[in-house]
């Protein structure tokens, strides 16, 4: 049997003289998730848009296709492609599971959340010519899943191939995120059993890895035992967590002694009330400082996150957010406009009251505002997205921010990695353009070396109103 499993790019990734580096960072893990239980004899091509061009005069009898909410519309031309060709085409993903009505049209099978049960039994149905149009899944387990088709993976074309994820879900219930959605109906956050995760990072070679799970430290048992299995392996790794994962205990500690070097933070607003709107109970009463300091004092840089346009915010939110950035020395800032994806409470909400402007899902990217805002206009709410972005990574606040390091090798890699990130677009271009781009991880590797941890100065530091606020209540 021919299979062909296809992400289609992002309508903001695609252009054909332009590669923003941060689509060329990870392989389709999912579809390489999902190729493990194909049959050996099976022929089997994996195609990702972000870093090659979509052969569309093949033949396949089988076709699998990743949805997002900014490749819907190109999914959705390319599954009806092939179903005039007559080829078996399937669609999958967070839209789909968002809004199966939608996809179904498209597709002769649609998948609703994880396909780790679902995507076993559909290819045993196929096979048998009793194939079902949806195919839901309810019991959610990694125990015993065969390992990533990698083999599969065109390495070369991405700066991360190394990426993993060992774990599903998220244990907490953000109003934007489209989590509760994806895993309605069974277990939202699961784990990999530590053996099986140690055996997949010894198959990865070099040593970067990048975790992609949504929270590495959501369950602290496994997070512990994983951590400690990972000793001596010399791996140097990134990955994301929460404000409140970073204060409890010392697992935080475990992780950077295991070779943790970089940590993608939510921070997401100061406001306790834009907490509570958005359910994230997780950083309430939490001393984004502290946490701050705590990964600084291991070495560890960080990607703070940032959400502009939930209802308290005003003129002032993005200056305030840059400039706290810039103080406590965030490696790297990833600013978001609120959106209010379909699926979410957030999109539920804002239905009935009656404040979703549009329905063209190339929009909703987190750089257009979608939704009738309160106390800042759209334009206004656009306009301050780009300068965050343009300020916060000037050379000048790059220098700024890393000099409130403590020791010298801290400040050099903060500016090499602040730099390298968005100030040499067309360096990276370039990269991409020449499938080159893996030639850079040995770079990634160096400058994500340890550092040596230094003194927290948390009591001595005056910040922001809007964060003491977001920390006392």
């Amino acid at each position: 049997m021919k299979v062909k499993l296809i992400l289609p790019a992002l309508a903001e990734a695609e252009s054909p003289f332009w590669r923003p580096i941060k689509y060329s960072l990870f392989p389709p893990l999912g579809l390489a998730t999902l190729a493990a239980y194909l049959s050996p004899d099976d022929e089997v091509d994996l195609q990702d848009q972000h870093v090659e061009t979509i052969t569309l005069d093949d033949n396949p009898d089988l076709v699998i296709i990743q949805v997002y909410i900014t490749n819907a519309y190109r999914a959705y031309a390319m599954a009806d492609h092939y179903r005039a060709k007559g080829s078996y085409v399937i669609l999958g993903g967070l839209h789909v599971t968002s809004l199966p009505e939608e996809a179904a049209p498209h597709a002769d099978s649609i998948f609703l959340g994880p396909g780790e049960e679902t995507f076993p039994e559909f290819l045993k149905d196929f096979r048998n010519k009793t194939p079902k149009k949806r195919y839901f899944s309810s019991v959610r387990s990694l125990d015993r899943i065969p390992p990533i088709r990698r083999d599969l993976i065109k390495r070369h074309l991405y700066l991360v191939p190394n990426s993993i994820v060992v774990t599903r879900g998220c244990p907490h219930h953000c109003t934007f995120c489209y989590k509760d959605s994806f895993f309605e109906g069974g277990k939202s956050f699961y784990t990999q059993q530590v053996d099986d995760a140690l055996a997949e990072i010894d198959r990865l070679p070099g040593s970067h890895l990048y975790f992609l799970d949504d929270h590495l430290l959501g369950n602290a048992r496994f997070a512990e035992a994983l951590f400690e299995g990972m000793k001596g392996m010399k791996r140097v790794f990134q990955s994301a967590a929460t404000v409140d994962s970073i204060l409890r205990g010392n697992l935080v500690e475990k992780a950077a002694a295991a070779g943790l070097r970089s940590l993608f933070v939510g921070f997401e607003t100061f406001s306790v009330q834009n907490l509570k709107q958005s359910n994230k109970k997780q950083n309430l009463q939490k001393d984004y400082k502290r946490a701050v300091d705590r990964l600084h004092s291991l070495g560890i840089m960080i990607n703070g996150s940032f959400v502009f346009g939930l209802d308290e915010d005003d003129q002032d939110v993005f200056k305030r957010t840059v400039e706290w950035g810039i103080e406590n020395a965030i490696t790297t800032s990833t600013y978001h406009i609120l959106t209010p994806y379909p699926g979410t409470q957030l999109y539920t909400d804002m239905q009935k009251q009656k404040r979703i402007l549009t329905s063209n899902w190339d929009l909703y990217d987190t750089r257009h505002v979608v939704y009738r805002t309160e106390n800042i206009s759209p334009q206004a709410l656009e306009a301050g997205y780009h300068w965050a972005y343009k300020e916060f990574y000037t050379w000048s606040n790059i220098a700024r921010a890393s000099l409130k390091h403590d020791s010298i090798k801290h400040m050099l890699k903060h500016f090499a990695y602040t730099g390298g990130w968005k100030k040499f677009e067309a360096v990276w271009n370039f990269l991409i353009k020449t499938k080159s781009l893996n030639n850079m991880l040995p770079v990634l590797e160096s400058v994500l070396s340890k550092v040596n941890g230094s003194k927290n100065k948390t009591t001595e530091h005056v910040y922001p109103a809007s964060a003491q606020t977001a920390t006392a209540q």
